[in-house]
């Protein structure tokens, strides 16, 4: 018996670590890809960003719904669906002949995205026993950003030599090995709420809030974009009223009222992300269009962040096991703080080594933040709700960046303007680069703050806590 267990662990850690290497490495292959994609399609910088935003948009709204649909219908299913959406998407992405055809297919590649990502942390600890769960999501999110290193210098060797659009083409034919995979290898879910119903009211109320939310925020220098955003808070508003007097709910607020290391493991999430996700993006902008770098050197250089994220987070991952999480995630905010900061001083001047320096700091930070943190999210409630745990902290990460896209967009848009970056405006660019750097810097800090906050994660037995409320 025990060897068929082993066994199915090892398939289900190495399915997961598949999907979890796919996604963010095309991310920050795009990242890369920006300008060539810009300059064939002969775009400015905002609709540029927009590629990017776009797919962040998509799986932000829908990460918490899918969470609930894994808990309810099964989160492998919903698992196998997404894998079969984000295949057919990228295949699509990669035969785009405009701008906006490849708008639309990368937003609903973010759906499967988010269908995957959404019940991918659940799928994982629910295969693995208390003692191991940090390793196994140390090695998950080490693979992560194992994908987030090459990225780079793939997506650069592939636009250098094959184009863009071999960097869709390639993941969707990845992507579908994937789907294989689970169609021959996934054993069907052991779900015990299988028998309530999904909240469409609430799914309404919430994904229409959050979209203009989010939305409304790059648009925030238009008085239309200031009147989405109080729209979308409206929405949200109702959403939280609705969800607290339904039966059943998309998401529980009683997992917030009582469990103070969920609610700020989940806002450091945020944070973290909100201050880290467009930093590839930025340096990758900026090596090409102020020191002229080819996408494939860029590349190489981008490397730096994500290859210290590869090293250290399988070992605070395997740390977390035996050291209160909130160390470690805080100790991670601050290194985060330090590279962020470091940067908000960047000059055109800047050399290239003090740039990979720069990057390897924020890429230590992460590492040190990621694993632990997602630990104490999926440790902090009991095993009936680790899908909607697992949408949680999926949501709060990609809000996380659709926020920090969010940033980008804005602060260009004031300083910039909806036109191409060129050497006539180089100085504006990088002055818009610090000035984004330096809002990062200062949510970082915050983060550090909020994470020292949350409490001992073992001391308090909050899975016994949650036992009680989720009753």
């Amino acid at each position: 018996m025990q060897p068929s267990v082993k066994s199915d662990k090892n398939i289900i850690l190495l399915i997961t670590s598949i999907s979890a290497f796919l996604t963010p490495m095309i991310i920050s292959s795009i990242n890369v890809a920006l300008p060539v994609i810009g300059k064939e399609f002969n775009i400015d910088a905002i609709l540029m960003n927009w590629i990017v935003t776009v797919y962040l948009l998509s799986s932000s709204v829908l990460l918490l719904p899918v969470g609930r649909l894994g808990d309810i219908y099964g989160r492998k299913k919903v698992f196998g669906i997404g894998v079969a959406a984000y295949t057919v998407f990228s295949f699509l992405c990669g035969i785009a002949n405009s701008i906006y055809p490849l708008i639309v297919f990368r937003l609903f590649q973010g759906i499967g995205a988010a269908m995957m990502f959404g019940t991918m942390s659940a799928i994982l600890i629910s295969s693995f026993p208390a003692g191991e769960r940090g390793k196994a999501i140390g090695i998950n999110v080490g693979v992560v950003y194992f994908g987030l290193s090459l990225g780079p210098f793939i997506g650069g060797l592939l636009t250098e030599h094959l184009g863009w659009r071999s960097i869709f083409l390639i993941n969707a034919g990845f992507s579908f090995f994937l789907l294989i995979l689970c169609f021959f290898k996934f054993k069907n879910d052991d779900i015990e709420i299988n028998s309530e119903k999904f909240d469409v009211k609430g799914f309404v109320f919430y994904t229409s809030g959050l979209s203009m939310l989010l939305f409304g925020f790059s648009k925030l220098t238009e008085v239309k974009g200031c009147v989405i955003v109080f729209i979308g808070i409206v929405f949200l508003t109702v959403f939280v009223w609705w969800e607290k007097k339904t039966e059943h709910p998309i998401f529980d607020f009683r997992l917030f009222m009582n469990n103070k290391v969920f609610i700020f493991s989940n806002l450091t999430a945020f944070i973290n992300y909100s201050a880290t996700y467009a930093v590839s993006l930025l340096v990758s902008l900026y090596l090409q269009y102020a020191k002229d770098y080819s996408p494939k050197s860029a590349g190489i250089i981008l490397i730096c962040m994500p290859a210290m994220q590869f090293i250290i987070s399988p070992f605070a991952g395997r740390l977390s096991d035996r050291i209160e999480p909130r160390i470690l995630a805080s100790l991670g905010m601050f290194l985060t703080f330090t590279g962020l900061f470091l940067f908000s001083f960047i000059t055109g001047a800047t050399g290239v080594y003090i740039v990979s320096f720069y990057l390897a700091v924020v890429g230590m930070g992460i590492g040190f933040f990621s694993s632990p943190n997602t630990n104490a999210v999926m440790s902090s409630v009991d095993s009936k709700y680790y899908g909607i745990a697992s949408g949680t902290v999926s949501a709060a990460r990609v809000t996380g960046q659709m926020f920090s896209m969010g940033i980008v967009i804005l602060v260009f848009t004031i300083l910039i303007g909806e036109v191409k970056i060129t050497w006539n405006n180089l100085n504006l660019f990088i002055a818009s680069v610090r000035i984004v750097f330096g809002i990062f810097a200062f949510l970082s800090f915050a983060g550090v703050f909020a994470s020292l906050i949350r409490g001992n994660l073992r001391s308090n037995n909050l899975r016994s806590n949650n036992l009680r409320t989720g009753q």
